[in-house]
């Protein structure tokens, strides 16, 4: 993150959360996918900073924030508990309604974030994702095989948490290359950083959780919401890579958009150019979409 954005490490009820605040204007918090941490943002928290007060957290069991313990059902590390901590975690800010981004692993928690707290989300950006339960209901062979962490970080403990220990390396360079990017996006010390995210044993753990969590509750939190007709109430963007999977996987169904209106009214968006990792290989194109949707968002007075 750049120099004058500020870094701060804030207590919660669940531990404590690493984050970098910049600028000023209505809060917008940014939330990172996997493998990744708050670093993702670093070329674009910024720009948004002109605009916005910009928040970027680094989730629940990653980057430089704490690992609660887990229990034999993964709810500590469920989108539901991780959405929770967030807003826990705005508050600590000084606000009640704000606006989220999420990439990722991050588009979960903020999308959760929107069906289970209406009242404080004011406008919902999801990045290269579909809900949880639709990824797992049209699960394939391609799905298994393109988006390996999905299947293989959900087995049981303690299987995959020792195969990352074992070579974190090997997992950055994999996903960050094999996801439609190019290595050149990522410098050294931005590889290096989430390299290092995953040599500690409790982080890479509390990673298995969250996607043991995706597989299991995330999944049926989803499918409770539906059948009780619970719905994003505020606006919805997605946005997706043009060359990745959601540009083509789901065309049968409608493609991205029609998948998100099964979850919310107000939908829009479009595919972006560049691979999974497109708000880290075209920050500036990222930056202009992101505020243009959500610079005209309404907050309540007083």
């Amino acid at each position: 993150m750049p120099n004058h954005s500020h870094a701060q490490i804030i207590s919660v009820s669940g531990g404590s959360i690493f984050t970098t605040v910049a600028g000023s204007g209505p809060p917008l918090l940014l939330l990172h996918g996997f493998p990744q941490t708050h670093l993702m943002w670093r070329d674009v928290a910024p720009l948004l900073a002109s605009e916005f007060t910009v928040i970027c957290a680094d989730l629940r069991g990653y980057g430089a924030s704490a690992c609660p313990p887990s229990t034999p059902d993964h709810l500590p590390y469920s989108k539901r508990a991780m959405a929770a901590e967030m807003v826990e975690l705005m508050e600590k800010f000084g606000f009640s309604e704000f606006m989220i981004g999420g990439h990722d692993r991050g588009g979960r928690v903020a999308y959760r974030m929107a069906l289970d707290h209406p009242a404080v989300i004011r406008k919902l950006a999801v990045l290269d994702i579909v809900p949880t339960s639709t990824v797992w209901d049209q699960a394939d062979d391609r799905f298994a095989l393109g988006f390996w962490p999905w299947v293989l970080l959900a087995q049981a403990e303690p299987l995959p948490e020792r195969l990352i220990a074992g070579a974190p390396e090997a997992v950055i360079d994999d996903a960050l290359t094999g996801w439609g990017s190019s290595a050149a996006v990522f410098p050294p010390q931005i590889r290096e950083a989430y390299v290092e995210a995953l040599r500690n044993a409790d982080h890479v753990h509390a990673i298995c959780e969250e996607y043991r969590a995706a597989a299991s509750v995330d999944r049926q939190h989803d499918v409770q919401d539906q059948i009780a007709g619970r719905r994003i109430r505020c606006p919805l963007m997605a946005l997706w890579s043009g060359t990745g999977a959601l540009a083509t996987w789901y065309t049968n169904d409608g493609g991205p958009l029609a998948l998100w209106q099964q979850f919310a009214g107000d939908v829009v968006g479009h595919s972006m150019p560049g691979g999974h990792f497109f708000p880290e290989e075209y920050p500036i194109e990222t930056t202009k979409v992101l505020a243009e949707f959500f610079g005209d968002a309404a907050f309540s007075s007083g």
